[in-house]
């Protein structure tokens, strides 16, 4: 049995290594899988990080107009605050004005009347009377009444 027994060894050794190299083929197999598996797990991140890239570059865009109105409202702002300072400069001169008118109106009838100006420096006013107080009368308490003094 001599001659066999190399032979039964070098079968065995083929069939490790048979073994060995499925293995192997299994191994690149499952490793070949993952690798699928991750590239399609980037592929999809990739997209995602695209579709985030796009809608934050839209945001910025939408800030910045949101900015510039905001702006351009400031500045309206202002240009309709001086405005209304020179209106209401503009109304008070108006008023001083037709006063100043209606006074000159008043002294012109008055003096057309020979009214006294009720605005000269003489003009004084008449001091108010304080109205005197009248007594309360005592009155006699009669009999069983209560006195709640």
């Amino acid at each position: 049995m001599a001659p066999s027994a190399p032979c039964t060894r070098a079968a065995a050794a083929l069939r490790m290594q048979q073994i060995a190299l499925d293995n192997q083929d299994h191994t690149i197999r499952l490793l070949r899988a993952q690798l699928a598996t991750e590239r399609r797990g980037l592929a999809t991140t990739k997209k995602e990080l695209k579709d985030t890239q796009v809608a934050l570059e839209a945001s910025h865009k939408v800030i910045a107009r949101l900015t510039e109105i905001g702006l351009s409202m400031s500045k309206k702002i202002e240009r309709m605050k001086v405005k209304k300072q020179k209106a209401k400069n503009l109304l008070i001169e108006a008023l001083v004005d037709e006063k100043d008118s209606l006074l000159q109106t008043i002294h012109g009838l008055q003096e057309a009347n020979n009214a006294p100006a009720p605005f000269d420096g003489d003009w004084e006013e008449d001091p108010e009377e304080e109205p005197e107080e009248e007594e309360i009368e005592d009155i006699p308490l009669g009999e069983g009444e209560i006195d709640d003094e």
